[in-house]
């Protein structure tokens, strides 16, 4: 390795060298939760250490830490309920659940409701 190379740098002249080169990291204190939210799952930190890295107007997040992994159960949107509750004069409750029964088809929870 040439002398000069990163692999030979302490941290002070690493720090020094990405600050030439419009490099900043920092770390982003006292993080309390993170959550990664995708289709099916949510990936929960309750405790990580996250580094910010900002260099030509980007920026990237880094996370470290063991996230507990929770199934995501799919949710009845609002708008939906009160659709049903309209057609079919039934309660929230009863209407939830009957959408949820129907995985969600308005049309078959309100015929549920309704015959």
């Amino acid at each position: 390795m040439m002398p000069g190379m990163p692999g030979k740098m302490n941290p002070r002249q690493m720090n020094q060298m990405m600050k030439r080169l419009g490099i900043n990291i920092k770390e982003i204190e006292n993080v309390e939760q993170i959550i990664i939210r995708t289709d099916k799952k949510e990936y929960v930190f309750d405790s990580a250490e996250v580094t910010l890295m900002e260099a030509q107007g980007q920026k990237t997040y880094q996370i470290s830490g063991n996230p507990r992994i929770v199934e995501r159960k799919e949710s009845i949107p609002e708008g939906d309920i009160k659709l049903v509750m309209e057609q079919t004069g039934k309660s929230a409750a009863e209407a939830k659940k009957a959408l949820e029964q129907t995985k969600g088809d308005i049309a078959e929870a309100i015929l549920k409701l309704t015959s």
